[in-house]
C-alpha cells in the first residue's frame, strides 16, 4: 500500500528540491487516530528550501494523486507533518494480495547475479558449543534467511579452525586425561588447555577405540592421533547440536586447506606485489594503517611463523575468488577490535565494502534472578545443547533473536520455560494455532479458507487495523534485511500477535457477537475466514523466516 505513495512523495521532493531532495520517511503514527502513515517530508524540505514547512506541506498535498496512491484522506498536522489514510478498498485489495502470494508473501524475486555468503558459528573444534555460539548460530541463520527473502542467492558457511595452537592444546589436554585414566601420570593440563568433563568422556572413548595402539606410541605420533580423532569427534558433535537447533550449512571451509594449497604464500606474494608489506624487526608487516586501521599489522613473526591475520586474510580472498559479491560474518564479542583491520586489509586488496561483520555479545543464563549453571560438562560455561534441551530449540532461537545482537543478553530461563502468553514465542505461536482452530471449526483447510470471499464485507475498525498490520510484513522484512536485524521481525510478530489475539478474543460471541468469525451470514463468514487465513500466512511466514515452527495445535488453544 505504501509503495505508490512513497514513489509519489519522492518525485514531489525532487521537483521541489532537485538533487538536494531528502529521502522520504513514512512512519506509522503512535496514535492510530492520526492516520495510517505519516511523514515529516515538509519539515525536511523546509530546512533545504528555507520556506515555512506548512506552506510546503500544503504544496505536497496539492500534488499528491490521492486515488493513484490508494488514499482516502491527507491531513496537515502541527508544524507541517502529513498524515495519510488509506482507502478501505486499498486495504481490502492488500488482503487479497496476501492470500494470493501465500508462502511467497514478504519475499522478493531472486536476483540471480547477487551472491551473498553468511559465515557464522565457525567455532574451534575444541569443545562443545556454548550458548554464545548458539546466539551466533540463530543470528547467522536468520540473517541468511533475510538475505534470501530479499532476493539474494545465499550460502551459509562454517569456517573450521582445524589448524593452530588451540588444536594442539586440545590434543595435549586429552593425552593428560587418557594417561590419568590409565593411571600412568600425575601431569596437569597444559597452560591454555581444556578442563571440561567432556575431556574425560573423550578419554574413555578414545581408549575404547585405540587403547592398545595409544599405549604403544608416544610423543608426536600419539599427539597427532589424538588431535585427528578429537577434532573429528568434536566436529561431529557440534554438527549434531546445530542440526538439532535447526541450523544447517551449505559449505564447510577448513583452515588447513589454506596451508595445504599454499594460499598463505600466495596471499603474501599478492600483498608484496602491491607494495603493501615491509620488513621491520625481522617480521613482515602490512600497511593497514594507510587504509583505515589504527596501526600496521604483523603478518609473519620474526621466527617465521604466521599470525592469525594472514590465514584470515587468505580465507577472505578465497571468498571473493569463489564468486561471492558480498560476505557477512557473525563474530563473537572478543573479535570486535579485529573488524577494522580486516576491512582495511580487504580495502587494500581492492575489496571495498566486501565484508560486513555482526558482533554477538555474550549470554548469561538467569534463573530466579541468579546466574544458572545447567551442568559442569563443559567446565565454566553452559552448552547450547543443555539450553536447547531445557527450554526447546524454538524458544532458545527466539530469545537469542529478540534482542539486538550487539547488546549483552540476560537469558531469562524462568520466562523461557513459561508456557503462557507471557513468553513471546508462545504468544505468537498461540495466535497462529488459534487461526488453525478457526479453520477446523469451520470445516475448511487453511488453503481453502476464505476462497472467493469479498473482503469488502470487512468494515469493523478491528478488522481494518489488523489488515493494515498484516500489510506491513514485506516492509519489515526489507528493513530487517537492510539492517541485518532479525529482532525487528520479532518485534513485528509480537505486535501482530497482540492484535490478532485481541481480535480473536473480541470475536468470542459472548463478548462481542458483531466480531465473531463463524457468523451465519455466509459472505461475512467467508470474508472473516479470509482475514484469518491472512493472519495464518503472515505469522507462519514470519516464524519460518526466523527458523521457528508454526504449530497447528497447542494445549492452550485446544482448551479454548
Amino acid at each position: 500500500m505504501r509503495g505508490s505513495l512513497e514513489d509519489q512523495l519522492n518525485a514531489i521532493a525532487v521537483r521541489l528540491a532537485g538533487d538536494r531532495a531528502p529521502a522520504v520517511q513514512l512512519e506509522r503514527p503512535r496514535n492510530p487516530s492520526h492516520g495510517d502513515v505519516a511523514t515529516n517530508l515538509a519539515l525536511l524540505l523546509a530546512g533545504v528550501l528555507k520556506r515555512p514547512p506548512r506552506e510546503l506541506a500544503a504544496r505536497i498535498v496539492e500534488e499528491v494523486d490521492i486515488e493513484a496512491a490508494g488514499l482516502s484522506a491527507v491531513d496537515i498536522a502541527g508544524p507541517g507533518f502529513l498524515n495519510f489514510r488509506f482507502a478501505r478498498a486499498n486495504l481490502h485489495a492488500s488482503l487479497l494480495a496476501i492470500l494470493a502470494a501465500d508462502a511467497g508473501y514478504g519475499r522478493a524475486p531472486e536476483a540471480a547475479d547477487r551472491r551473498v555468503q553468511v559465515e557464522f558459528v565457525s567455532a574451534n573444534p575444541t569443545g562443545p558449543l556454548h550458548v554464545a555460539h548458539g546466539r551466533g548460530a540463530a543470528l547467522g541463520d536468520a540473517i541468511a534467511a533475510l538475505m534470501e527473502w530479499t532476493g539474494n542467492r545465499v550460502t551459509r558457511e562454517f569456517y573450521v579452525n582445524d589448524a593452530g595452537v588451540q588444536i594442539d592444546k586440545l590434543a595435549e589436554s586429552l593425552e593428560v586425561r587418557w594417561l590419568e585414566l590409565k593411571g600412568e601420570t600425575t601431569a596437569s593440563i597444559p597452560e591454555g588447555g581444556y578442563h571440561g568433563e567432556y575431556l574425560r568422556e573423550m578419554a574413555r572413548a578414545v581408549d575404547a577405540e585405540f587403547g592398545e595402539r595409544l599405549s604403544r606410541i608416544e610423543g608426536p605420533e600419539r599427539i597427532q592421533l589424538l588431535r585427528d580423532w578429537a577434532t573429528a569427534r568434536l566436529r561431529e558433535e557440534q554438527d549434531r547440536d546445530l542440526r538439532d537447533f535447526g541450523v544447517r550449512f551449505d559449505e564447510y571451509y577448513f583452515e588447513s586447506w589454506l596451508y595445504r594449497e599454499s594460499k598463505l604464500v600466495e596471499t603474501l606474494r599478492a600483498l608484496e606485489d602491491r607494495g603493501l608489506t615491509y620488513e621491520s624487526g625481522g617480521a613482515i608487516w602490512m600497511r593497514t594503517s594507510e587504509f583505515g586501521d589504527d596501526k600496521d599489522r604483523v603478518l609473519v613473526k620474526s621466527d617465521g611463523t604466521y599470525t592469525y591475520f594472514l590465514p584470515d586474510l587468505a580465507y577472505h580472498r578465497e571468498k571473493a575468488r569463489r564468486g561471492f559479491d558480498h560476505v557477512i560474518n557473525v563474530w563473537g564479542a572478543d573479535h570486535h577490535g579485529y573488524v577494522p583491520r580486516m576491512q582495511a586489509a580487504l580495502r587494500a586488496l581492492g575489496l571495498e565494502d566486501f565484508l560486513d561483520v555482526e558482533i554477538v555479545q555474550m549470554v548469561r543464563i538467569m534463573r530466579g534472578g541468579r546466574e544458572a549453571k545447567l551442568s559442569k560438562r563443559a567446565g565454566q560455561y553452559v552448552t547450547l545443547k543443555e539450553l536447547a534441551d531445557e527450554c526447546g530449540p524454538d524458544v532458545a532461537r527466539y530469545f537469542f533473536l529478540m534482542r539486538r545482537s550487539d547488546a549483552q543478553m540476560l537469558f531469562d530461563l524462568d520466562l523461557a520455560l513459561d508456557h503462557s502468553e507471557k513468553n513471546p514465542v508462545f504468544k505468537i505461536q498461540y495466535a497462529h494455532a488459534r487461526m488453525m482452530s478457526i479453520f477446523r471449526k469451520a470445516g475448511v483447510t487453511a488453503t481453502a479458507a476464505g476462497a472467493g470471499a469479498d473482503p469488502g464485507r470487512l468494515v469493523e475498525p478491528a478488522e481494518l487495523d489488523l489488515i493494515k498490520q498484516l500489510a506491513l510484513f514485506p516492509e519489515v522484512v526489507s528493513r530487517a534485511a537492510a539492517a541485518r536485524a532479525p529482532h525487528m521481525v520479532c518485534e513485528y510478530l509480537e505486535t501482530t500477535a497482540g492484535a490478532v489475539n485481541s481480535w480473536y478474543h473480541a470475536g468470542n460471541p459472548s463478548r462481542d457477537p458483531k466480531l465473531a468469525v463463524l457468523v451465519e451470514d455466509p459472505d461475512l463468514r467467508a470474508a472473516r475466514l479470509a482475514l484469518a487465513r491472512g493472519v495464518h500466512i503472515v505469522l507462519r511466514n514470519g516464524l519460518n523466516l526466523l527458523g521457528l515452527s508454526a504449530p497447528e495445535r497447542m494445549e492452550r488453544e485446544e482448551s479454548e
